[in-house]
């Protein structure tokens, strides 16, 4: 069946069932299809789409790109679920189904790029909802925006879950030789079972170590953001040595890993989930979060010497071993102190590791600091 006749809202009409919800600016249509069963994409022309990062932030860049808003791949511990309340939709299953798709990305995206005030900043992409996706592969934005970014002399990095980043490899390859480019692939765990409750709609981890592999082989850096670790369903030993003994053997760059952060909009969905999956463990949630977003010192203390202990077991030396700067160095008050590292490979100004001779041959994280993102 035709994607165009999947049509449920021309611009101008009302859809019945979603007030307050709609309109959306530059709303060209609403589309649903049995091929993407239980979402709905919203599809809008952007009049911009560079993100200017909010000044004093310490993102380790200035600029991103969001080519959509919402995600299908429903994780449960999503940290972007309150930037959907911005539309009028919810942080929970609205977040999961109302997919926003900035149809004109590329073209816009040009347009800003070719402006004579643009410095050619590093862009990234992936910092909000996945660029990859499964709309990705029903809208091809992806390769109009790296396309654009590289032939403007622009750097650029990718943080994502998404598969459909091999088609893309090609053109990443090409870009690479134009311009630095940074590649990063959230992956937390190995237990498929777990992926597929708590992260439903994405690739499991099996596909995503042997992406990492795909991306290795083709010369190209793969940093691993392996967050969130989850209390009492990924921390384990055994689940912590697997992990990092998968990365390890699949070639990534480097690894930085920490605790789930549960800010409003996650938290209660998270919650929620928690509840209903593992009843068991809602009370140990509560008195662990308390009522913030971040678990107790004494468990991130606890869980940055386990991620210390199997990185150094697996050849991933040479840094801080959880995600955040080492916790005894920040008051036992002030955890956004702890600021995080992205891995090596995962952003474009600096050098690709590269594997030696008969060993793991990987470089430590990069000493890029940033408030903490998952």
């Amino acid at each position: 069946m035709r994607w165009d006749a999947q049509a449920l809202k021309p611009a101008q009409e009302e859809m019945p069932g979603t007030a307050p919800l709609l309109p959306l600016a530059g709303l060209v249509r609403s589309v649903s299809t049995p091929e993407f069963a239980g979402v709905t994409f919203h599809e809008v022309t952007a009049k911009s789409v560079l993100n200017k990062v909010p000044a004093g932030s310490r993102m380790p860049f200035e600029w991103t790109v969001n080519p959509y808003r919402g995600c299908s791949h429903a994780c449960v511990y999503c940290f972007a679920r309150k930037s959907h309340t911005y539309l009028d939709f919810d942080a929970g299953l609205d977040f999961d189904s109302q997919v926003v798709v900035k149809i004109n990305a590329a073209e816009v995206l040009q347009k800003e790029l070719a402006k004579p005030n643009w410095n050619r900043q590093h862009v990234a992409l992936g910092t909000n909802t996945d660029p990859y996706q499964r709309a990705e592969g029903r809208y091809r934005l992806m390769p109009g925006i790296i396309g654009a970014l590289a032939d403007s002399g622009t750097p650029l990095s990718i943080l994502t879950k998404g598969t459909l980043l091999a088609r893309d490899i090609p053109l990443l390859k090409h870009a690479a030789a134009q311009v630095p480019v940074g590649i990063g692939i959230s992956l937390a765990m190995t237990d498929e079972q777990l992926s597929e409750a708590i992260e439903p709609g994405t690739p499991g981890p099996r596909a995503r170590l042997r992406l990492v592999s795909r991306l290795r082989e083709a010369g190209l850096p793969c940093g691993v953001m392996a967050m969130p670790i989850l209390p009492w369903l990924s921390d384990s030993d055994e689940a912590l040595d697997s992990l990092f003994a998968s990365l390890a053997a699949a070639g990534a760059t480097g690894v930085t890993a920490g605790a789930l952060y549960l800010k409003p909009g996650t938290r209660e969905w998270f919650m929620q989930w928690i509840a209903a999956r593992h009843p068991e463990l809602a009370g140990r949630y509560r008195r662990l979060y308390g009522t913030g977003s971040y678990a107790s010192k004494e468990y991130r203390t606890w869980l940055a010497g386990r991620i210390r202990f199997f990185k150094a077991r697996h050849g991933f030396t040479g840094s801080h071993g959880f995600s955040h700067r080492d916790v005894e160095d920040s008051p036992a008050d002030d955890p956004r102190g702890e600021e995080a590292t992205y891995p090596e490979g995962s952003l474009p100004h600096h050098p690709t590791a590269q594997h030696g001779s008969g060993q793991q041959g990987h470089l430590s994280e990069a000493r890029t600091f940033q408030p903490t993102l998952f």
